[in-house]
């Protein structure tokens, strides 16, 4: 399990949650990143509020960085090291 801030309405700040989630293994093309340092964007704001419509429920933080942890089948296009 892991943290995230999502959200299942459209709103002001106060429609976000601290959700634990569960995420599955990675799939073909995809990298499972353990994010370090999360950014709040102004895209995060206008998706929260309505204004970009998204899926829901959704999340805030489109932009992060941290370490690979897992890949999934035909990646090639991070470095993945393991410890």
């Amino acid at each position: 399990m892991t943290r995230a801030i999502r959200f299942t309405r459209s709103g002001g700040p106060d429609v976000l949650a601290l959700n634990q989630i569960s995420l599955p293994e990675p799939g073909s093309g995809q990298a499972m990143v353990r994010h370090g340092a999360i950014r709040v964007n102004f895209i995060d704001t206008y998706q929260r509020s309505g204004l970009y419509p998204v899926s829901l429920p959704s999340g805030t933080g489109a932009e992060a960085a941290g370490i690979v942890e897992q890949i999934g089948p035909g990646v090639s296009w991070v470095r993945w090291v393991r410890a």
